[in-house]
């Protein structure tokens, strides 16, 4: 049998990221140094995505003023988040949900203009591009986590006032507003879990076999 494995400690330092990866609130003002973001960017880069169409685009802001307009965005959507959260409104607003103007850089993760020609694998299934994105995404958020950079994705936001923000066009989505820094300590567990806000499912329960909700011998 051909060997393709990792040696135990690549394997090891694998799954770390993946177990200890966070999504981030809380950050430090340091600045990223730009051979760093480099390397994060060029792990994003190098996800999967169907039918190879690279479907993503990064939006470095660097302009105070418009991080700041972004953060009057993801703040109206917060409000109206809580409001539509009913009994649990008071419980959400204690929650940190971002960290727009604490952090060392911004990025807009977006779905770029012109996809509907990607038809390879998308044609019963257009959200393909969706996922591409999320890969590149998650291979952003693990390399940052090796790197020991903190990563936050923001998702409350209108995605129409943000893209007239950004002068975006007409056929492209903003996806995630994503806070990066430098960072004093992870949280030891997801900070929604750390809050009480929800728990982790058990993974039986999630795992069907040959029909829906059928569990595995």
């Amino acid at each position: 049998m051909v060997q393709n494995r990792y040696p135990d400690a690549d394997c090891a330092a694998v799954y770390r990221a993946i177990y200890e990866r966070r999504d981030m609130r809380h950050f430090l003002p340091d600045p990223i140094a730009p051979d760093l973001l480099n390397r994060l960017l060029e792990a994003a880069h190098h996800a999967p995505s169907v039918g190879f169409m690279q479907p993503w685009r990064f939006i470095r802001i660097s302009c105070m003023d418009l991080r700041l307009a972004v953060h009057a965005l993801v703040e109206q959507e917060r409000l109206r988040t809580a409001h539509a959260l009913n009994e649990r409104e008071d419980e959400f607003m204690k929650l940190k949900v971002e960290g727009i103007l604490e952090c060392g850089l911004v990025l807009v993760a977006a779905l770029c203009e012109q996809r509907e020609p990607h038809i390879f694998g998308r044609r019963t299934l257009p959200e393909m591009d969706l996922a591409s994105l999320a890969c590149a995404i998650q291979n952003m958020w693990l390399a940052a986590r090796a790197e020991g950079i903190g990563l936050g994705w923001v998702s409350m936001f209108e995605p129409e006032a943000l893209k007239k923000l950004l002068g975006m066009p007409e056929d492209s989505q903003p996806v995630a507003v994503l806070c990066l820094g430098h960072v004093a300590a992870f949280y030891d567990k997801p900070m929604l879990e750390q809050e009480n806000w929800a728990a982790r499912k058990n993974l039986d329960n999630l795992i069907f076999e040959n029909m829906w909700a059928v569990p595995c011998r």
